[in-house]
């Protein structure tokens, strides 16, 4: 495999495994979320779905084995009420947005497109659910470089 194709599987499958995790995370904002905002975490919850599932296929494409979901997750803070879903939520949203810019480097073409097109959904939930923006999604986060949420080791 080129040197190219490599490291975008390795970007497609650092998206496939921040999707677990949001895929996991919502989980919990549903949990905790108030009732009204439980429409815009069912909505979240099932775009991060449909995005997983739609990376599986394209890491299979280019002859790789998707990476599994873990059992777990450890949550950056504590999620005790609504407010806390919401930030979670948030969180969620500023970190799948940073992978999808690592993706959006790594690809070309058609799946450079679909990366960018999850980057800007993600960073647009980010800004509904936090109420304010950041002026580079993706990128003001990685800085920092917050990992997507991490699978707890034995």
């Amino acid at each position: 495999m080129s040197e190219a194709k490599d490291r975008e599987l390795r970007a497609l499958q650092a998206a496939l495994a921040a999707e677990h995790a949001a895929v996991y995370g919502y989980g919990v904002v549903g949990g905790r979320i108030g009732d009204g905002r439980r429409v815009d975490a069912r909505m979240a919850y099932d775009a991060h779905r449909a995005r997983r599932d739609a990376l599986v296929r394209e890491v299979k494409d280019l002859g790789g084995r998707p990476v599994a979901a873990a059992a777990g997750y450890a949550l950056p803070f504590p999620v005790p009420d609504a407010a806390a879903a919401v930030r979670l939520a948030a969180e969620l949203e500023d970190r799948v947005a940073g992978v999808y810019s690592d993706l959006v480097r790594a690809a070309g073409g058609a799946r450079r497109a679909l990366a960018a097109e999850a980057l800007r959904e993600a960073a647009v939930r980010a800004v509904r659910w936090r109420g304010e923006s950041v002026a580079f999604p993706g990128l003001a986060e990685r800085a920092g470089t917050a990992p997507p949420l991490a699978a707890p080791t034995a």
